[in-house]
């Protein structure tokens, strides 16, 4: 560190010491979010498997879907309830009604990542553990650095810089890898009918990649904590309010029944209680990371949670994933390094004034 003249740090030593750490915190925070969602897939694929949706998994395509939003619909409310539990422990419920109040500027955007990040990402992500598996949703949603480094920079003029161009061939890569033989097999009439699942695959990449977006842009005027639980908030909105009770009016599927059945089994409810607080605790330490090292690099370093996912497969279900999934693993991954591992000069700076903002 460069001494002032009166003995002291200089101000660019002091400069460089808070750079440096917010870079650490920034990887460190989007680590445990890579942790924490690698372990969600467990929990949120047992419950395909439960009582009260096994045999949804079984029956029909319709059927299928419409015990996919059931899931989908618990799961988010156990996820809320652990985001308000977290914002109570910190004290930043009053924090939540303020930025709640700022709609036009700031909860109206959350809104809108978690439409994102809720029907489409993580409805997607349970289409594809049930019909393919836990192993395929977690390297299928690989792909979401990819959406959210672009529209991160048509957006804000986040920097896409040589290197992460080339991460995001790569991942790219890793995506053809992981998608191209079910697809082929479906195009050419020799695979097993499982579009809805590599449909749900594509749900997630997007979803996740959209929310990872507009959370980095609209977290530059709020506390990530806060801004997470009105996402959910929103999202529990969404199902609660609009997705469950259009089900009820429109098919005579039994939801209310299903989700009493889900509720009334302990087993059950054990997992989406899990299924909840790995989810909600891995968007927290997701969310964290944005505003330290940027959404690209953020999603990059999160996309090791399909590593995670894998381990934690092997070591519960004591399952091997197919060999193109782990090559499109490989890729995915090795490209996320690419991405982030840029020197700190690079990084200092993830946000490119436009031209008219610099004249």
């Amino acid at each position: 560190m460069t001494v002032s003249a009166r003995g002291g740090p200089s101000l660019d030593g002091a400069r460089a010491q808070y750079h440096a750490g917010r870079i650490r915190w920034g990887f460190i925070w989007a680590l445990w979010s890579a942790v924490l969602a690698g372990a969600w897939y467990i929990p949120a694929t047992a419950l395909w498997y439960e009582p009260a949706f096994a045999a949804g998994r079984e029956d029909t395509a319709s059927v299928f879907l419409l015990t996919a939003t059931v899931i989908a619909a618990l799961n988010v409310v156990t996820m809320l309830l652990f985001a308000l539990l977290w914002i109570g422990v910190l004290g930043k419920i009053p924090d939540y009604r303020r930025t709640m109040r700022q709609v036009r500027s700031i909860s109206s955007w959350y809104m809108v990542a978690a439409f994102f990040g809720g029907p489409m990402a993580l409805f997607g992500g349970f289409l594809a553990m049930g019909f393919i598996g836990a192993v395929f949703a977690a390297v299928a949603g690989l792909l979401y650095p990819i959406v959210g480094a672009l529209l991160a920079r048509l957006w804000y003029h986040e920097k896409i810089t040589l290197r992460v161009a080339v991460g995001i061939f790569i991942i790219i890569a890793g995506g053809v890898t992981v998608f191209g033989p079910g697809l082929l097999a479906g195009f050419s009439g020799t695979g097993d009918g499982a579009w809805l699942g590599y449909l749900g695959g594509a749900m997630t990449a997007v979803g996740w990649g959209v929310e990872g977006a507009i959370a980095g842009r609209v977290m530059d005027v709020s506390d990530p904590d806060a801004g997470l639980t009105i996402r959910f908030t929103a999202e529990a909105a969404y199902w609660l309010l609009l997705v469950l009770p259009m089900v009820v009016w429109l098919t005579d599927f039994p939801v209310l029944e299903l989700a009493m059945q889900a509720l009334s089994t302990p087993s059950t409810l054990v997992m989406l209680l899990l299924a909840g607080v790995s989810f909600a605790f891995g968007q927290v330490t997701w969310y964290r990371s944005f505003p330290l090292i940027g959404v690209g690099r953020g999603q990059a370093v999160g996309d090791l949670y399909a590593v995670f996912t894998v381990l934690f497969v092997a070591a519960f279900a004591l399952q091997l994933p197919d060999w193109n999934f782990l090559l499109g693993l490989v890729l995915a991954v090795f490209g996320g390094f690419v991405m982030f591992t840029e020197r700190d000069s690079v990084l200092e700076v993830v946000r490119a004034l436009p031209a008219e903002s610099r004249r």
